[in-house]
């Protein structure tokens, strides 16, 4: 996935209101911009952290620069939640994710379980159909290892207990951690910031559903989905 406009770098003043992050751009205008992450952001909101952020010119947009990047002791972070979804999508169409190839129909956000959508529903000849949930990490407190999730989420709880039931009805049922970060090489659990999904994820591994976890490349021109990596659930979650 390539950005549609080339990113500027920019300086991080502040992120607030989980959704809007000032910055300080080369000329020392300030601007605000919109912040994609719904999340706690643990780790990649203090200020003067380097960013790089997108501009746009479209009139129905209040806000006319987006965040993408953030560096963090050499590394970059992609803080964009959505952009997973759109890097895992051409990559799932063009039969390149291992351990998901073989599916002809790629069909995303279709409705199952109760109330929710899933990520992508893979449809091919001869195959189980794979409801796979996927899920962008950018947390890591320890050097090399990704963790999720970097703040409570009863949502992601609540959508590993639905992909246990698909796999319980006999579908593959697929968790996939695309790890936005340069500097993580495994994938683990965050139990102390959410043990209720913690929980979920063991008994959901235990339920049938796989995990898949995979790294991206990043850089200032765009995302694209990188090598496999190890995943291991924590002791206090096994």
């Amino acid at each position: 996935m390539r950005f549609q406009t080339p990113l500027i770098r920019a300086v991080l003043i502040r992120r607030y209101k989980r959704f809007l992050a000032d910055v300080r751009l080369p000329d020392g205008q300030e601007v605000t911009a919109h912040c994609p992450n719904p999340g706690s952001m643990l780790g990649l909101a203090m200020p003067g952290l380097t960013v790089w952020i997108e501009p746009n010119d479209d009139p129905k947009k209040k806000l006319k620069y987006g965040l993408r990047l953030v560096e963090v002791g050499g590394a970059l972070i992609g803080v964009d939640t959505g952009a997973a979804n759109r890097v895992l999508r051409a990559a799932l169409k063009a039969g390149q994710v291992p351990g998901l190839e073989g599916y002809d129909r790629v069909m995303p956000e279709q409705k199952y379980g109760t109330g929710s959508r899933i990520d992508f529903l893979l449809r091919g000849a001869g195959r189980r159909d794979a409801y796979v949930e996927v899920k962008s990490v950018t947390l890591s407190r320890q050097p090399g290892v990704a963790e999720f999730p970097d703040s409570v989420t009863a949502r992601g709880t609540k959508h590993l207990g639905e992909l246990a039931a698909m796999a319980a009805a006999g579908h593959r049922a697929v968790m996939l951690y695309l790890v936005q970060r340069s500097d993580c090489a495994s994938v683990t659990l965050a139990p102390d910031l959410d043990p209720a999904y913690a929980a979920a994820c063991a008994g959901a591994v235990t339920a049938g559903v796989e995990v898949l976890c995979f790294a991206c490349e990043l850089s200032p021109e765009g995302i694209h989905p990188g090598v496999q990596l190890p995943f291991s659930l924590p002791d206090i979650a096994q």
